[in-house]
């Protein structure tokens, strides 16, 4: 077992705040630790990914930090303030978005609506309202183009696109509110090898306007191409967290099976 504060970690620079910081969290289900003490961060402009086997415990910190569980132990900071997420609502506020991989598109909505989908602008007083359909489309082609996400037209159907534009309209939609903190949950799944580097692209592109983007993936070359730190869990410790560029694919597969690296 990880015991706190003795994981291996690149430091966070000096006068750097982290835009999320995660220290100790613990998660209990019954009788089972799916999270042990667990500690990361995640800075602005960067991409973090967080790796890990199938039932490290990914999943569960993603939605610690989502606020659909809520942590029995620890505490979680934003830009330096400590949080406490009752629910995906206060998430939101605290300005973390998700992409979960169940995209959770209206199929029969098109590409503006979906970024706006609970959300709607709208005229008069609630029980009367009228969409404000052309300033949403307005709305929705900016963000799209400040992002680079390509899409036939804000009109489309979500039906109409490909795995990867509705990927990209998943990501648009959380990045189109303000949002400072985007937490992505393997988006490259089930991808073709054009539509996955188009979604890295987006990725990068995230970090590079100032965003901090945490990435959860399987794919360690993926996490070595785009990312600029590594944290891994392993068994719902985490294990190590590291500057990519300061490891290889191979000492981060030797974290991810024996919970230690190479010597």
């Amino acid at each position: 077992m990880t015991t706190p504060g003795t994981v291996p970690a690149a430091p966070v620079p000096e006068g750097v705040t982290p835009a999320l910081d995660v220290r100790n969290i613990v998660k209990r289900f019954g009788g089972v630790t799916a999270l042990n003490h667990v500690s990361m961060t995640v800075l602005p402009g960067e991409v973090t990914a967080l790796v890990g086997d199938n039932g490290a415990g990914k999943s569960t910190l993603v939605r610690c930090l989502s606020g659909v569980h809520q942590p029995d132990e620890g505490e979680i900071l934003v830009d330096g303030k400590l949080q406490t997420f009752h629910d995906p609502s206060a998430s939101r506020h605290a300005g973390i978005e998700t992409v979960f991989q169940e995209l959770a598109l209206s199929d029969n909505l098109d590409v503006a609506s979906n970024m706006f989908l609970g959300r709607e602008l709208t005229h008069g007083p609630t029980r009367l309202f009228r969409l404000r359909h052309k300033e949403m489309e307005t709305e929705a082609q900016t963000v799209l183009a400040r992002y680079g996400i390509r899409m036939p037209s804000v009109r489309s159907t979500v039906r109409e696109l490909s795995g990867g534009q509705r990927q990209g309209v998943a990501i648009a939609r959380a990045v189109g509110w303000g949002s400072r903190i985007v937490l992505m949950d393997e988006p490259t799944a089930a991808l073709g090898v054009r539509e996955t580097g188009r979604i890295l692209d987006i990725v990068r592109g995230l970090a590079e306007r100032g965003l901090a983007v945490l990435l959860i993936s399987h794919n360690m070359e993926q996490v070595h191409s785009v990312s600029d730190a590594v944290w891994i869990l392993r068994g719902g410790n985490m294990v190590a967290g590291m500057r990519t560029a300061d490891t290889t694919t191979s000492e981060i597969v030797h974290y991810i099976t024996t919970g230690q690296g190479l010597t």
